[in-house]
């Protein structure tokens, strides 16, 4: 069984958000054309308490992307995102999410960043992802969404090293940095994942 992972479709990821993945918003009615070819469609949401220490604003004399030590993990520090509650962390109101089964929500612990799906960074707490595909029964996951070099590639390594087949969707992600992106996809590939532009 095979399921579609939508990852972080949401306003403050989108251009004119507060952490927005440039044409972000060009992908959305490509990834409502895939959710048709699946049978089981999951989706993410970032969910971040407003005292996130992810964000730069929790930092004395740090602006957003420094990247420093949080309790043990490197972190880039973001502008203040998906803040719970807010309309920046609503699903993106083109998503069409009639085929979404279920909403995992990340990064709800302030003391830690959660860019996958499946986990938090240290993988010290599950979101329940893992659990409800194995109760589908699902063993290949295809992951599209925002944004590709951080929550989608987190995603999709941890989908393989849980034991999935695991395929990201290039033409239905964007990167915030496109040039990072393609080392990940080379990583991806030799750790046994697979880069698609179309459903297998």
């Amino acid at each position: 069984m095979k399921a579609l992972i939508i990852v972080d479709i949401q306003n403050d990821f989108i251009p004119g958000g507060s952490l927005a993945v440039p044409d972000g918003d060009k992908i959305i009615s490509r990834i409502n054309e895939i959710q048709k070819k699946f049978e089981i469609v999951v989706a993410t949401q970032d969910w971040h308490p407003a005292n996130h220490k992810s964000f730069a604003s929790q930092h004395e004399d740090k602006n957003p992307f420094d990247v420093i030590d949080l309790n043990g993990l490197q972190q880039t520090l973001w502008p203040d995102h998906c803040i719970q509650s807010t309309k920046g962390a609503e699903l993106h109101k083109d998503l069409n999410t009639n085929k979404i089964e279920a909403i995992f929500r990340k990064g709800t612990n302030p003391e830690i960043d959660s860019y996958s799906g499946f986990f938090d960074n240290g993988h010290k707490k599950a979101t329940g992802l893992h659990g409800y595909l194995q109760e589908r029964k699902v063993t290949s996951v295809f992951v599209c969404g925002l944004a590709a070099d951080f929550c989608v590639y987190y995603t999709a390594m941890d989908a393989l090293t849980l034991g999935y087949e695991s395929t990201i969707l290039d033409e239905s992600t964007k990167a915030i940095d496109p040039i990072h992106f393609i080392d990940l996809k080379d990583n991806f590939r030799a750790k046994g994942g697979k880069i698609s532009s179309y459903i297998l």
